[in-house]
């Protein structure tokens, strides 16, 4: 009789281990949700459906889809997210009437090329970094494998946000800086450790300099300004890239 109690107990005892009357308790199989992109004031990148304008083609339209997406904090960040660039949001501030920070963040690792940001991790909005991220991957990259046949692997530039006036001239408007809307690209550094500097190269009558107004050239269809040192003094060691607004390329 023993044995047969004991023979009992373990047969039930087996069926609740694999599906029998004793289910397993509520919620077993559950997992947490996945990590989702959002914005301090909560926007999630997941909501929207995205183009791929990073990646897609340069053309006469590149500039508008940049401005487009890159005026709904939302859908910049979903395709900055679709791209792979890592931007991570940092809270709205003011500073003064005149410069602050709304929907910026900081410009990280782009897992989608091997070029990075020098000095890293830069804070500027998010259309900037569309807008950059763009102009990387569709206009520098391209020009440097095809004119020295190698990879860009490093971006160098001389800041994204200060609260500052144009060119730092006494009374002029604020700059698009002092809202972080805008980058000053200083140069590139090539894979063998070659350095392409608009300070150095602009005037230089060579490749390099066929590099650099090239990428001028064709940032203008991704950027609203480009500045170079065909505009004025100031912009002499660098290129100055706003995106957004009425259309001005020099």
């Amino acid at each position: 009789m023993r044995r047969t109690v004991s023979a009992l107990a373990l047969l039930l005892l087996t069926a609740s281990c694999f599906g029998g009357p004793n289910p397993p308790p509520p919620g077993w199989r559950e997992r947490p949700a996945a990590p989702t992109v959002a914005s301090p004031t909560g926007v999630r990148a997941e909501s929207f459906a995205t183009s791929g304008i990073v990646d897609g083609r340069l053309d006469g339209a590149t500039r508008g889809r940049v401005d487009e997406a890159g005026g709904h904090l939302g859908l910049c960040l979903a395709e900055l997210e679709a791209a792979r660039v890592t931007f991570t949001p940092v809270p709205d501030k003011v500073m003064t009437e005149t410069c602050g920070l709304t929907g910026a963040g900081t410009l990280d690792v782009d897992r989608g090329t091997v070029a990075r940001l020098r000095p890293a991790a830069p804070v500027m909005t998010c259309q900037t970094a569309l807008a950059l991220s763009v102009w990387r991957r569709q206009v520098v990259e391209p020009a440097a494998r095809e004119i020295f046949g190698q990879d860009v692997v490093e971006i160098v530039h001389m800041g994204t946000y200060s609260c500052r006036s144009v060119s730092n001239r006494p009374g002029a408007r604020p700059s698009a800086h002092s809202r972080a809307a805008a980058v000053d690209f200083a140069g590139v550094v090539l894979r063998d450790g070659t350095r392409i500097m608009v300070k150095d190269d602009w005037y230089a009558e060579t490749e390099k300099s066929r590099f650099l107004k090239r990428i001028r050239d064709e940032g203008c269809r991704v950027f609203g300004t480009v500045l170079s040192p065909d505009y004025d003094a100031p912009h002499q060691d660098h290129l100055h890239l706003e995106p957004g607004g009425r259309a001005f390329c020099r």
